[in-house]
């Protein structure tokens, strides 16, 4: 058994992106996470290895105590465990890290910290404020606005500060907020002085509020944020205007459904927060080995038949390859065999295995794919390695041009469980903008999971596909589109929703 150790790590604010690479290798490699309740959700996607707790404490929710959460990362860790305590932000700052590190010192547990971003960097950079900035603000001071147990809240330290700094970020202080802009203006500084109020920072659900010291307690009551946000007193605020990037793009705050199998929706997912919308995961297909996987692996062990293999799916790819890693066989096994495959995604899947492309449709469609391939000189057999149910187009135009054609199945789409289709008929009611189509299956899977009031859902929301084929497949249900990619990616797809939106 190897030694327990304990890492303090950050998960930054809001964005799970702004987590350090040293933060994600340290969740990684975990077995047991204990976790804050501001640290983005999505970071466990990082380590699926581990066993998670929520640990996270919540005003006026029980919660667990910090001694409880304490004593479980000195136990895991005598234990031999490697436990990682991710945190919001900082957990050095108005975190209580420091607190848990003496009592691992303490304890005698090996720990290591790993910094974050700190809370009212991240949330005022990505509310388009510079904390610092030569003409408007020399210094800056992060105070908390929680109180110490047993102490009872007093003005005294706030009107000190009131002139003592250029900029004041004010953590956990929404429940005062009045008492201490009050206080600040009591010790001397201006009452036009600018503030602004950040709810849930650089997240899509981003909030903020502007006025001034006079009123910006009235003005964030009036939009009704609480916490968890950041006060921020100060000429800085006034950047927001000309400096904000964020909030202010077409997708932002855009609550986008991904019904994609959950080892592709992940990418996905990272792609619609990079443009400030959240993505939320709903699965509606699974992908499944092939009733029958003799026919694949059949294809493997006479590879050298083939003059083309073909990959119509990044899917397609990654079976393939499962199926000659099981046949004790590598990507030498292709041999002379030359490549082709229908988009970049799917090229870089089979960049993964090793594989150059030889040739990559212009358009992501089978016909493109066909014709690509009988552009190029000489004719032979082809491999087909592809989804148990797709369409036929491609294989006839090669078999018509006179190439010899084998179709095997190399996994199957199933739709999910039945029962979870009233909870996505409720997301898309009312808590959904748009739903995203990545394929023909997804609209059928969706259709049936929805059932006879799948074209009544679906009107609530904007409905996005990601190409011709698959608005086809919309449409042959009574679904019209409200976009269609004219570049047949993701990023292509969410350049559309853009348009849409800027529109």
């Amino acid at each position: 058994m190897h030694a327990g150790k304990v890492w303090l790590v950050g998960a930054g604010p809001g964005d799970p992106g702004l987590i350090t690479v040293r933060g994600l290798e340290a969740l990684r490699d975990a077995e047991v996470v204990l976790y804050d309740a501001l640290a983005h959700p999505s970071l466990l996607d990082e380590c699926p290895q581990a066993e998670t707790r929520d640990v996270g404490k919540r005003y006026n929710v029980e919660s667990p105590s910090q001694e409880s959460i304490t004593e479980q990362l000195i136990e895991l860790a005598r234990g031999g465990k490697r436990v990682v305590r991710l945190k919001g932000g900082d957990p050095f700052l108005f975190a209580r890290g420091s607190e848990e590190a003496e009592a691992l010192a303490d304890a005698g547990v090996p720990f290591e910290v790993v910094p974050g971003i700190p809370s009212p960097v991240g949330a005022t950079t990505y509310a388009g404020m510079s904390l610092t900035h030569r003409e408007l603000s020399s210094s800056t001071t992060f105070i908390t606005g929680s109180d110490k147990a047993g102490k009872e809240w007093s003005p005294a330290a706030w009107k000190k500060l009131a002139t003592a700094t250029d900029t004041i970020c004010v953590l956990m202080g929404m429940r005062r907020i009045s008492d201490i802009t009050q206080a600040i203006i009591e010790g001397g500084r201006a009452a036009t002085t600018p503030a602004a109020v950040i709810q849930w920072g650089a997240r899509p659900a981003q909030q903020v509020a502007v006025g001034t010291l006079a009123d910006i307690a009235e003005r964030a009551q009036q939009q009704g944020l609480a916490n968890p946000a950041i006060i921020v007193v100060g000429e800085i605020v006034r950047l927001r205007e000309k400096l904000r990037w964020f909030d202010n793009r077409p997708l932002f705050g855009k609550q986008i459904v991904v019904p994609r199998a959950p080892h592709q929706a992940r990418a996905t997912a990272d792609a619609i927060r990079a443009r400030g919308a959240a993505a939320v995961l709903f699965p509606v297909i699974e992908i499944c080995d092939p009733p029958d996987p003799a026919p694949l692996a059949a294809s493997v062990d006479r590879l050298s038949d083939y003059a083309w293999v073909v990959f119509t799916s990044a899917n397609g790819v990654d079976r393939f390859f499962a199926a000659l890693e099981k046949a004790n066989k590598d990507a030498r096994a292709l041999g002379t065999a030359r490549v082709g495959v229908i988009g970049p995604k799917t090229a870089e899947a089979a960049a993964r295995y090793g594989i150059r492309s030889d040739v990559i449709a212009k358009e992501f469609v089978g016909e493109s794919l066909a014709q690509a391939l009988l552009a190029e000189t000489g004719r032979g057999r082809v491999l087909v390695p592809r989804a148990l149910s797709a369409r036929e187009t491609m294989p006839e135009m090669l078999r018509a041009a006179g190439f010899e054609v084998d179709v095997v199945p190399a996994y199957e789409t199933r739709p999910v469980d039945a029962s979870r289709g009233e909870a996505l008929a409720q997301q898309l009611r009312t808590n959904s903008d748009v739903i995203l189509f990545t394929s023909g299956s997804t609209v059928a899977s969706t259709c049936e999971l929805l059932g006879e009031n799948a074209k009544e859902v679906l009107a609530n929301v904007a409905v996005a596909s990601i190409g011709p084929i698959t608005t086809d497949a919309a449409r042959a249900r009574g679904i019209e589109p409200t976009v269609t990619a004219s570049v047949y990616t993701v990023a292509g797809l969410l350049d559309a929703l853009e348009a849409h939106y800027r529109a």
